[in-house]
């Protein structure tokens, strides 16, 4: 396949990650796990204004610089580079996540294309899963039947009913987008395409009643929802999270959330977010970056082609999440030996003394990655949503200990 030029845009690679006294000690450490989650931006711009969004709203103002869509043949180079490593590996499935910005702005063409290049791409004995996070405001009939014909589950960003979501989800004028979202997800759960809507993606405000956002969520019929911590560091902290604070609002938040979930005889949806603790109190994995201490495996392509971290990272400073790297010149494996990626894949030998120390290290596997960094320390301390996530997990704890004492007597007595 004939490269690309490589792109003008070439970010400063992230400054060194963990408090590790040498890349020969890190090495010692880290042993590289393929990439089997690749988020693809396909589009950097946005038709919502939300005011606490990551990619516009925070440290790194690298979506200025970067192009606005993703072109035909970046398109081509990143599914050539994705089958190249799952050739590589020999990986039975990968996921592809098409994402933005707001994805759908760059029209079903280009999505079309990258979908049926990975197809291509990829060996005989490797599944491919396709996705789609959006915002949910261009999906048209039109869209939503060619997303089906293409096999892509379609996620939507949603933060609760209309005083919720509006609250923050709003358009550059300032009108809400509840109502124009609320009209999408009732075409997406036309029984016409059956399996298209993946799931509702939800930011917690604390200004939003937990039990509420949950029924408001609930009503759209969605086959799986989660929970998402606002993204924030010990530098920038979340609203709401003080540092020397004994409190736990977001745990409290979780905790009524899950107790509404959870208190039901028959299941009404996924929760992944849930689900993940509950595993993983169990001896499970997780299914995501936000809890646990599995390794990482999800990386970034930019609309250029430059290869990145997982995105969020660009809420902590500027460059953070970039590798440097673009897939025009540069393989999967060569972004694994970045310091950012391995760091992300150490586990707990990444992790801190007070983390290793802790009693929910195994659940919790020091927090989000994105959420532990405190400028001259890097990544290698605590959640700065360290009393949320005890407070949570220690809640779920009890409920799942409460009903396997029950079971347990149940058993016993029959």
């Amino acid at each position: 396949m004939e490269l690309l030029p490589t792109p003008a845009r070439v970010r400063t690679p992230a400054e060194w990650p963990l408090n590790v006294p040498s890349h020969r000690a890190f090495g010692a450490l880290w042993h590289p796990i393929p990439l089997r989650h690749f988020v693809v931006k396909v589009h950097s711009r946005c038709n919502l204004a939300c005011d606490y969004c990551y990619l516009y709203e925070m440290a790194d103002q690298s979506w200025q610089a970067a192009g606005k869509a993703m072109s035909p043949e970046a398109a081509d180079q990143t599914a050539f580079r994705i089958g190249e490593h799952a050739r590589e590996h020999r990986l039975d499935a990968v996921t592809v996540i098409v994402h933005g910005g707001e994805p759908m702005l760059v029209g079903m063409g280009l999505i079309t294309r990258l979908a049926e290049a990975v197809r291509r791409a990829v060996p005989d004995y490797t599944q491919v899963s396709l996705a789609i996070q959006t915002n949910g405001l261009l999906l048209d009939d039109a869209s939503l039947d060619a997303l089906y014909a293409l096999g892509v589950s379609v996620g939507v960003s949603l933060d609760g009913g209309e005083a919720a979501n509006d609250r923050h989800r709003r358009y550059a004028d300032g009108r809400g987008s509840h109502a124009a979202v609320a009209e999408a997800v009732a075409r997406l759960r036309a029984p016409s395409r059956p399996g298209l809507f993946g799931g509702l993606l939800c930011t917690i405000d604390l200004a939003n009643d937990p039990v509420e956002v949950y029924e408001d969520l609930l009503s759209l019929a969605p086959p799986a929802m989660d929970f998402l911590l606002p993204h924030g560091s010990w530098d920038t902290p979340p609203p709401s999270r003080d540092e020397d604070a004994p409190t736990a609002p977001y745990g409290d938040w979780l905790a009524a959330a899950f107790d509404r979930w959870y208190g039901t005889e028959q299941a009404e949806t996924s929760v992944r977010l849930f689900e993940d603790v509950l595993s993983l109190l169990l001896g499970g994995p997780s299914r995501s970056e936000q809890l646990g201490p599995g390794p990482a495996s999800v990386v970034v392509i930019d609309t250029d082609g430059m290869i990145e971290q997982v995105d969020t990272l660009k809420s902590v400073y500027d460059g953070a999440a970039a590798t440097g790297m673009s897939v025009t010149s540069h393989s999967f494996d060569d972004a694994l030996r970045h310091p950012g990626l391995a760091a992300r894949q150490l586990g707990a030998a990444g992790l801190g003394a007070t983390c290793r120390a802790c009693q929910v290290r195994d659940v919790c596997g020091g927090g989000y990655f994105t959420h532990r960094y405190r400028a001259g320390a890097g990544f290698g301390g605590p959640s700065v949503y360290c009393p949320d996530l005890i407070r949570f997990i220690e809640h779920v704890r009890g409920r799942l200990t409460a009903d396997l004492a029950r079971a347990r007597d149940v058993e016993d007595t029959a």
